[in-house]
């Protein structure tokens, strides 16, 4: 009973690439519990803030209850300030949750990115509160690897919207060929000053 105890629902893949004048953030939908397969539709990419968006890889329980607090924060955020909470700021405010927390630490890998005054940005935040700013590509959990190789090498500045989904796909289902872990159908988040729109893999292609 110890040992399985010990299980929790994890491995993923998401990715985030920056165009110009937004941002895609995309997942896969499997999470497992050991070597069983526990959901084929989970949900990996929250919405915390009107034009700001979180990935999450990791312990699905934890990453849902930062999720949960991050909505609230931004919101209290947008109240008190008359304003949205900026992707930097957001990332600090999750950051500073984690760092606080480091002795009974979250475990989970996230990226929290969008669009603001500044323009399109996105965030690598790990389970101890580091906060990265990224460039144009990230991936993170148990299938980045594989995610990466085809994000590196096809990756190209001034890609359009349409062209970065097309690629956000590619990557992902290069990582859900070599990764267990990772699987089923891809969720897809596109974010501009215009619009947090979710999608689906299987309505693009429909």
């Amino acid at each position: 009973m110890q040992e399985v105890s010990k299980e929790i629902m994890k491995g993923t893949t998401t990715v985030g690439l920056l165009f110009d004048g937004g941002i895609v953030l995309a997942t896969e939908r499997r999470a497992t519990m050991g070597n069983m397969i526990a959901s084929k539709k989970a949900k990996k990419v929250y919405q915390i803030s009107d034009r700001i968006g979180m990935t999450i890889a990791g312990g699905v329980g934890d990453a849902q209850q930062l999720a949960r607090l991050m909505q609230v924060e931004c919101s209290l955020f947008n109240i008190r300030r008359g304003r949205p909470i900026a992707v930097g700021a957001a990332a600090t405010l999750l950051s500073n949750v984690l760092n606080q927390n480091r002795m009974y630490p979250y475990y989970v890998q996230l990226l929290v990115g969008g669009i603001d005054r500044n323009g399109p940005s996105i965030y690598s935040v790990d389970a101890l509160g580091g906060a990265s700013p990224e460039d144009r590509i990230v991936a993170t959990g148990s299938g980045s690897p594989f995610a990466y190789g085809v994000l590196e090498d096809r990756f190209e500045d001034g890609m359009s919207e349409k062209e970065c989904l097309d690629l956000a796909i590619r990557a992902l289902r290069s990582a859900m060929r070599r990764d267990s872990a990772s699987g089923e159908d891809i969720s897809i988040v596109v974010i501009t000053e215009d619009k947090y729109e979710e999608l689906m893999e299987s309505g693009i292609k429909g």
